[in-house]
């Protein structure tokens, strides 16, 4: 693996420890590997160790990003093509299959691949045949692929957007990467790498968080997840190197997100009736603080103290609602 890439891959959290354990047992195998998994949790970095732990190691590892594809090159992208097979085609072209001969094809979203290309990935998958555009022969290529994807491929098979046969073919072995959010602690082990690491490349002092700066980044959400947290660390670096980063800096270069409403508000609640669902706020104005400690008693008293329900009535995860009671002292 690239040594910049290392750090992406760390975590200590058991969701995470599991899927690293899947995959190394996996790549020894020649089996196909599905990868899911949201936008930024590192599915092409769990290819690449997949591929770095397998026999083909000293392969070639060909990354295609099907999304960036269009459909009228896919094809010749894919298979390659000879010489005169279309207007432009002035030499024959290697396509990226053959290119991974002896080593790993990693088909990242493949969930956007248009319907025509995926009967003929299907049937390199079934009997190792790729043909180039323009040739009327097959050949084959021994190469193994891993795909990615961060769409519901199931969902996409029920809409007839993506092929049935070809879902169940690359499902062999599917791997779901967690969210960072997800992840607990992992952020803060991820946090503290990626600094150190940017700190080095461009030789300056690395930046140090603080302890709130540190809670802000255990408890947000993190939609854009490593990626954006290796966002961030770099920036920190840039621009604050050797000073101690507070929750204001933390905060202002977060993602702003919707604030979450509970799918179901009771009856009579402190925000109003089934009647008068908008929240009316007093003459005086209202304490926020306030507010949200009376919230997380009404729900514990509701739930009878179970915290789980608790922050489901609320919206929120368990580990912030945990956080949220130490915040207003909440025993």
């Amino acid at each position: 693996m690239k040594p910049d890439l290392q750090y992406e891959m760390m975590g200590r959290s058991p969701p995470f420890q599991a899927v690293l354990r899947a995959a190394r047992l996996v790549a020894v195998t020649g089996a196909t590997v599905l990868i899911q998994g949201e936008s930024g949790v590192g599915k092409e970095l769990l290819a690449r160790v997949i591929h770095d732990t397998s026999p083909r190691a000293k392969g070639p590892f060909v990354p295609v990003n099907c999304a960036a594809l269009t459909e009228s090159l896919v094809e010749s992208e894919l298979f390659g093509h000879l010489k005169g097979a279309f207007t432009g085609a002035a030499t024959d072209r290697m396509g990226r299959i053959a290119a991974a001969q002896g080593g790993t094809l990693f088909l990242d979203e493949i969930g956007d691949m248009p319907m025509a290309i995926q009967a003929k990935i299907l049937r390199f998958l079934e009997n190792g045949e790729c043909q180039p555009v323009g040739c009327e022969m097959p050949r084959r290529v021994d190469a193994r692929v891993v795909a990615a994807t961060n769409r519901d491929l199931a969902s996409l098979v029920a809409a007839n957007r993506f092929r049935q046969d070809l879902f169940y073919r690359l499902q062999v072995v599917p791997l779901v990467l967690p969210p960072l959010r997800e992840r607990g602690q992992d952020v803060e082990l991820l946090a503290h790498a990626f600094v150190d690491a940017f700190a080095q490349r461009h030789g300056v002092r690395a930046p140090q968080f603080s302890r709130e700066a540190q809670e802000l980044m255990r408890h947000y959400t993190w939609p854009g997840n490593i990626r954006e947290l290796r966002n961030l660390c770099e920036r920190a670096v840039i621009f604050h190197a050797g000073q101690v980063l507070e929750a204001s800096f933390v905060q202002g270069h977060l993602i702003r997100q919707p604030t979450s409403v509970p799918n179901k508000l009771p009856e009579q609640s402190a925000l109003g009736s089934a009647d008068t669902p908008a929240l009316a706020l007093p003459t005086g104005g209202i304490s926020l603080d306030t507010l949200e400690r009376d919230m997380i008693l009404a729900a514990l008293d509701r739930t009878q103290g179970n915290r789980t329900h608790a922050a489901r009535l609320l919206d929120i995860s368990r580990d912030t609602l945990l956080y949220r009671m130490k915040k207003h002292a909440l025993r």
